[in-house]
C-alpha cells in the first residue's frame, strides 16, 4: 500500500473510529472512486491469527508435555523445532490447497450462473427481483433496478451469486493470493511457533545453571506476552482497542495452553514415567 493510501485509510478510519462524521464527509468528498479506504490486507488476518496461534499453542504443548515428562532441554529443542517446521510446512501447503480448491469451486458456480443467464434469462431475473423484494423493496423498484443490473452481463453475474448464493467471485489472480496465504501460514505457524522454544536456546547460554523448572517458566511468560502482542496486532484489522484484543487472545489463548500443559500432567502420571530422558 503507497503512502498516501495508508494515510487517507487512517483518516477514514481514524473518523469512524471517533465517531466524526465531519471528517467522514471531508474523506469522501476527496477520494476517488478506485478508493474505497478499506484494508485489503485484512484477508490476511486469518492465516496469521490462525497460523501463529497455532503454531505457538503447538510449540508450547510440546514445551508442557516435556516439563511434565521430566525431558531435558535438548529432547525439548530437538522434539520442538523439528515438529513446528514440519507442521508449518503441511499448514501452509494446506492453505494454498483449500483455498485454491475453494475459489475453484465459486468460478465452477459462476459459470454454471453464467449459463442460467444465458439459457434463461427470465428465470434469473424473475429470482433476482424476489430477492429484492424480499429486502424491502417494492416490485416495481425491485424490477427497474435488476433489468438495469442485467444490462451488464459480466456485472449482474457477480451480482447474482452475491445476491443467490452468498459466495463473493474470487480475483482473476486468485491462484497468486491462494500461493500467499499459504506463504503466511507457514511463515506465521514457523516464527510464532519458535518462540517457546527460544527461551531454551538464549537462557542456558546466559544462565548454564538454570534449572529445568525456570526454562519452562520463561516459555510461559514468552508465550503470553507473544499471545498478548498478537491481539494487539489483530486489533489493525478489527473495531477492537489494542488491549482489549489482547486480552482477549491472551485470555483464550492461556486456555488452551492450560490444557495443553494439564493433558500432558495426565499422560505423564498415567505412563508412571518420572525419568530423565
Amino acid at each position: 500500500m503507497a503512502p498516501h493510501e495508508q494515510t487517507t485509510l487512517l483518516s477514514a478510519r481514524s473518523a469512524f473510529e471517533g465517531e466524526n462524521a465531519e471528517a467522514s464527509r471531508q474523506y469522501h468528498e476527496t477520494k476517488s472512486a478506485t478508493e474505497d479506504g478499506h484494508q485489503r490486507e485484512g484477508g490476511l488476518v486469518k492465516p496469521v491469527i490462525f497460523g501463529g496461534l497455532d503454531g505457538i499453542l503447538t510449540s508450547f504443548a510440546i514445551v508442557a508435555g516435556a516439563a511434565g515428562g521430566n525431558l531435558s532441554a535438548e529432547v525439548v529443542l530437538i522434539l520442538g523445532f523439528s515438529n513446528i517446521f514440519a507442521d508449518a510446512l503441511s499448514m501452509g501447503v494446506g492453505e494454498f490447497l483449500s483455498s485454491k480448491a475453494n475459489n475453484e469451486w465459486i468460478l465452477s458456480e459462476r459459470r454454471r450462473e453464467e449459463w442460467e443467464l444465458e439459457n434463461f434469462p427470465e428465470g434469473e431475473i424473475k429470482e433476482m427481483v424476489e430477492i429484492y423484494e424480499n429486502k424491502g423493496m417494492t416490485h416495481q423498484d425491485a424490477k427497474l433496478v435488476i433489468e438495469t443490473m442485467a444490462k451488464y452481463k459480466d456485472f449482474f453475474i457477480d451480482i447474482m451469486m452475491q445476491q443467490e448464493l452468498d459466495l463473493q467471485v474470487p480475483d482473476d489472480d486468485h491462484v497468486i493470493e491462494s500461493v500467499k496465504e499459504g506463504v503466511v501460514m507457514f511463515m506465521a505457524f514457523a516464527f510464532f511457533g519458535a518462540m517457546p522454544l527460544l527461551g531454551y536456546v538464549i537462557f542456558p547460554s546466559l544462565f548454564p545453571n538454570m534449572d529445568s523448572e525456570y526454562l519452562f517458566l520463561s516459555a510461559c511468560v514468552v508465550t503470553g506476552v507473544v499471545l498478548f502482542l498478537m491481539g494487539c496486532i489483530k486489533s489493525f484489522f478489527t473495531a477492537q482497542q489494542a488491549l482489549q484484543s489482547g486480552l482477549e487472545t491472551l485470555l483464550l489463548g492461556g486456555a488452551c495452553a492450560t490444557v495443553a500443559f494439564t493433558i500432558g500432567q495426565v499422560v505423564q502420571r498415567g505412563l508412571g514415567y518420572d525419568g530423565d530422558i
